[in-house]
This record gives C-alpha cells, structure tokens and sequence, in this order.
C-alpha cells in the first residue's frame, strides 16, 4: 500500500547509522553471492524449516546427502534473515530498513540495535515455527529479513508515530503523512493476513512474530530519556 522513502526524523544522538547500512551491506553482498546459484539445496542449508528445527523429522533424515553446507539448525535462525528469493524480495525489505532503522539504532545504540534486529528476527522465525509446525507447509524453508524488518517498523512506531514520512502510495502517488498511518497501516495488514487462508508464499506469522519482539524489547533497550509515541515532540522548538 505505502513504500516508503524518507522520514522528516533527523538523528540526535549517533553520527551515522552504522549498523543499519552495514545490515544492508551485508544483505546486498549475501543476495549478490547466491543470485546465480541460489537453488533449493542452499535454501534448505540457511533457511528455517520447521520440521527440521523442531526435529519434527527422523534424524537419518540429516545425513541424506542434500545438504550442500552443512548447518546446525539452531544457526539457521540467524542466517535465514539475510537470503532472500529475489531482487525484489531483498529491494522491498531494505527500502523499510534504510527509512526506519536509523533511529531505532538511534534510539538504542549501535551494539544494542544488532542485537534488538538480530533478536527481531529470531523471535520472527520461532513464531513462525511454531504455528507452521504439524502443517502443511511445515516443511518449506523461510527466508528473509522481513521477520526482523518487522520488528524494526514496530519499534519506530512506538517511538514516532507522530513524525512525518514521505511514501508512494500505490506505487505511484508521492504523499507526506505520519508514521502511525504508514506503519499502522503495515502492522493491520500484517494481522489481517494471518487470518486469511491460502494467501501465498509470504510468512505472515514470521512478520508477526517480529513485530512481537521489536515492540518488548524497544521498551527496556532505549536509552534513558528515550520518550514512547513522540511524547516530547509537542515541546520541540
């Protein structure tokens, strides 16, 4: 519904958003790797599965031959945040890192924001886990960041909801509205999407789970003096 590009929301504490542009980086240089040869076999070595998280599957299972890289599964909560399907996958989460992360890395610090995004995408891939487990899809990998991209948005909303923030609506129409439109609208897009069956290949309950995480953890991470939902942003002169 809403892509967005920039926010009216200027860093006060940190110099450069390090952390952020080196999760971009990273993504980039990872999709760039993987773009000829990412087939389902390197899939299945990073990605969350969740029969085979939860040790769903016989352990011989393990040992059939198809693993091109060899990976604990307990390390694929980690790895599965930074492969992604295609261009447009990778371009759609950035684009959301890039505008929003900055100041949640702000608002916490460099160290605590890796944490909080590699957390975010933790606590995205478990949820997901578990509600996939015992299903039908229960065996198809998930990857991605937006588990982890999720938290972010929902961290940036609880702490600026009210600051301005240019989007493309429908793609195409340039609109200057506040964060808690963009974001809110994400966020019950998100909620609405788990309710509805047979939607796709897009992990809904892993946004879900993301957004879960981000949304706790901003709460204790902030730095002291951080203010929740802009409530000093009416004093500002």
């Amino acid at each position: 519904m809403f892509i967005p590009l920039a926010d009216d929301n200027p860093l006060k504490v940190i110099p450069f958003q390090v952390v952020t542009v080196g999760l971009i980086i990273l993504n980039i240089v990872v999709f760039l790797l993987t773009f000829v040869d990412l087939d389902s076999r390197m899939i299945a070595d990073f990605a969350v599965v969740p029969d085979e998280l939860f040790h769903a599957r016989m352990l011989s299972d393990a040992d059939d031959g198809r693993n091109a890289v060899p990976m604990p599964e307990a390390y694929t909560l980690i790895t599965y945040m930074f492969f992604h399907a295609d261009i447009w996958h990778l371009a759609g989460n950035m684009v959301f890192l890039w505008v929003f992360g900055d100041n949640v890395e702000d608002a916490v610090g460099h160290v605590k924001f890796l944490f909080f995004y590699l957390a975010c995408g933790i606590g995205a891939a478990l949820l997901h886990a578990v509600i996939m487990t015992g299903t039908i899809d229960a065996d198809v990998p998930l990857i991605g960041a937006s588990g982890a991209v999720g938290g972010v948005i929902a961290a940036y909303l609880m702490l600026h909801p009210r600051v301005l923030v240019w989007v493309l609506a429908f793609k195409v129409i340039p609109l200057r509205i506040s964060a808690a439109i963009v974001l809110g609208a994400w966020v019950l897009t998100q909620v609405v999407m788990v309710m509805v069956p047979d939607v796709g290949p897009v992990a809904w309950w892993a946004h879900i789970g993301g957004m879960i995480t981000g949304a706790v953890l901003i709460i204790f991470l902030r730095r002291p003096g951080v203010p929740l939902f802009d409530r000093n942003l009416g004093t500002l002169k």
